[in-house]
C-alpha cells in the first residue's frame, strides 16, 4: 500500500514539474516578446520598459522616442557609444550653443597648452558633465552635473583673483556667477557696464512685435480681405462667429484667407491634390509664414515631442502642477493661438495660466507685473509697458529680420539669469535682476517682493575695475 502511494505521489509531482516548465516557458515568452517588440516598435508608451532610470527635466518629453539620442553617429567608421550621444548632443543643442556664444567650445579645447587639461576632464565630451537617466545626480535645474566641475582647471583662481579666496569649490554656478556655457549676462565687462545701476530703471519699455517683419514667407502680405471674401468650401460647416472672428485678425487683414491655411499645404508641405480640405490646420501651415516661430516652439518643451515625430505634449506629460481640466490639451500653435482668433493678448498670459498650476504661475495675479499688464490691456498704460507671462518667458527678441516672438520658453531659464539681459534689463537694473533671480522665494511668489539678499556678483567686479584703473594710474604716476 504504502509502495502504491508513492508510486502516485511521484507522477504527479512529475507532471506538476511540467506544468510548472510550460508555466514557466510562457512568461518567459510573454517578457521576451513584450521587451522585444518595445526595443522594434515606433516611438510610444511601451518604450518605457527599456528606460533604465528617470530623464532629465529637459529630455523626458521626448523619452519615448530612443533613437532621438540613441541613433548611430554620422561620423565615419564604427561609432562608439560616446559618439553616439555627442552626435545626439549636437543635433539639438550645437546651434543654440553658437547664439549663445559658448564660452567653453570644443573648440578652445583644440589648443596645445589646454591639452593638459584634458586629461583631467574631457571638457569636448558632452557626457563627461552631463549623463542621462541617473537621477541621483540630476541637480534642481535638471541637468545631471557634477558639482566640482569647474575645480578641476580653476582651483588656483584666487592667486589672480584675491575676492574668490574661500569661495567653496562647488559655488562658481551660483546664480550671477558664472555659467559654463553662456556668460551673456555675467562677463565681468558686462557686470561693470551696469554696476550702480538703481533698483527700478526710469524708463522702462517691451519691444514691440514686427510680425510683417519676421515672416519668412516675402510674399506676405497681400491685399486685405473682408467677411465676403472668405474661401472656404460650402460644404464646411463655417459658423457666423467663426467667420467674425477672422474677419478681425490679422491674418485677415494681410490676406491670409481660409484655403491658405486649411487646404494649402499638407502635412509634408506639398500642394494637396484637388485643393483638399483639412479641418485641422498642421504645424507645416503655420510656417510657411511663421518659421522662426516654429523652429524656436519646436526648441521648447510645449513642441519639442511634435520635433521628434511623437504626438503633442499634453499638460498630463508634465512635471510640473498643471490645472486637471486642461490634462488633455494638445501643444500645438493652436493651444495659445485659439484657432480663427489668433488673440496675442490671451496667448500672452491666459492661455499660460489656463494650464500652468505651480507656486510661481499661481502667483502671478497678485504682483505688480500683473497690474501694468491689466493697465495697458484697459487703456490705462502705453503699448508695451506692461509685463505678461509671455513678456518674460517668450521674450521679443531683436534679430536679424527684425523684432521676433522667442518661443522656446526653455531658452532663459538654463539658467535662469539668461533672462536678466533679454528681460529683466528693460526695467531692472542688474544687481536687482540678479538678485532676485537668485532667490529661490522671489521666483516661488513671482517676484512679487524683492529679493531677500543682494548678489555680490556685479559689486565684485566693480571692485575689480576699480583696483586695475587704480594700479595703472599709479604706474602711470610712477612712470611720470
Amino acid at each position: 500500500m504504502v509502495q502504491q502511494v508513492q508510486s502516485v505521489v511521484r507522477r504527479l509531482s512529475g507532471k506538476w514539474s511540467l506544468v510548472q516548465w510550460i508555466v514557466w516557458g510562457l512568461i518567459n515568452v510573454t517578457v521576451a516578446s513584450y521587451f522585444g517588440f518595445a526595443l522594434l516598435a515606433p516611438a510610444s508608451d511601451i518604450k518605457t520598459a527599456w528606460l533604465p532610470g528617470t530623464t532629465t527635466h529637459g529630455h523626458y518629453q521626448i523619452e519615448l522616442d530612443c533613437n532621438a539620442c540613441h541613433a548611430s553617429s554620422s561620423g565615419e567608421g564604427e561609432p562608439s557609444a560616446d559618439d553616439v550621444m555627442q552626435d545626439a548632443c549636437n543635433r539639438c543643442h550645437a546651434d543654440q550653443l553658437k547664439m549663445v556664444r559658448d564660452t567653453h567650445p570644443a573648440k578652445k579645447f583644440n589648443d596645445p597648452t589646454n591639452a593638459d587639461l584634458l586629461l583631467v576632464l574631457d571638457a569636448q565630451n558632452c557626457l563627461s558633465c552631463h549623463e542621462e537617466h541617473v537621477p541621483r545626480q540630476t541637480n534642481p535645474m535638471g541637468l545631471t552635473m557634477p558639482t566640482d566641475y569647474c575645480w578641476h582647471c580653476h582651483q588656483d583662481v584666487a592667486e589672480s583673483r584675491p575676492s574668490h579666496e574661500g569661495m567653496r569649490f562647488d559655488s562658481c554656478a551660483t546664480a550671477g556667477c558664472h555659467n559654463y556655457h553662456n556668460n551673456l549676462a555675467l562677463y565681468e565687462k558686462f557686470l561693470g557696464d551696469h554696476a550702480d545701476e538703481p533698483d527700478f530703471l526710469d524708463v522702462s519699455f517691451v519691444l514691440a512685435r514686427d510680425t510683417a517683419g519676421g515672416l519668412s514667407d516675402s510674399s506676405w502680405p497681400k491685399p486685405e480681405l473682408r467677411l465676403v471674401d472668405a474661401d472656404h468650401p460650402s460644404t464646411v460647416d463655417a459658423t457666423e462667429d467663426l467667420l467674425n472672428d477672422w474677419a478681425d485678425t490679422s491674418h485677415a487683414t494681410a490676406g491670409v484667407n481660409c484655403t491658405h491655411c486649411h487646404a494649402s499645404t499638407g502635412e509634408d508641405g506639398a500642394e494637396l491634390v484637388g485643393g483638399g480640405w483639412k479641418d485641422n490646420v498642421s504645424m507645416d501651415a503655420c510656417k510657411t509664414c511663421h518659421e522662426n516661430q516654429v523652429a524656436s516652439f519646436q526648441r521648447g518643451k510645449h513642441g519639442m515631442r511634435l520635433a521628434s515625430g511623437l504626438p503633442a505634449m499634453t499638460p498630463s506629460n508634465a512635471r510640473l502642477p498643471m490645472h486637471a481640466g486642461a490634462a488633455h490639451a494638445e501643444m500645438t500653435c493652436n493651444a495659445c493661438h485659439a484657432g480663427h482668433r489668433f488673440d496675442t493678448q490671451f496667448a500672452a498670459t491666459e492661455a499660460c495660466l489656463q494650464c500652468h498650476a505651480d507656486d510661481h504661475s499661481l502667483a502671478y495675479r497678485e504682483t505688480s507685473h500683473a497690474k501694468a499688464w491689466a493697465d495697458e490691456m484697459t487703456g490705462a498704460a502705453a503699448a508695451n509697458s506692461g509685463v505678461s507671462c509671455a513678456t518674460c518667458h517668450l521674450p521679443r527678441l531683436d534679430g536679424d529680420d527684425g523684432v521676433f516672438v522667442q518661443h522656446d520658453q526653455n531658452s532663459n531659464l538654463r539658467p535662469n539669469e539668461t533672462m536678466a539681459r533679454e528681460v529683466c534689463l528693460n526695467c531692472h537694473g542688474l544687481e536687482y535682476s540678479l538678485s532676485s533671480l537668485a532667490d529661490p522665494d522671489s521666483v516661488r511668489n513671482c517676484f512679487g517682493e524683492p529679493p531677500a539678499e543682494r548678489n555680490d556678483s556685479v559689486r565684485m567686479a566693480k571692485e575689480w575695475f576699480e583696483s586695475k584703473a587704480k594700479k595703472r594710474r599709479s604706474r602711470g604716476s610712477s612712470s611720470g
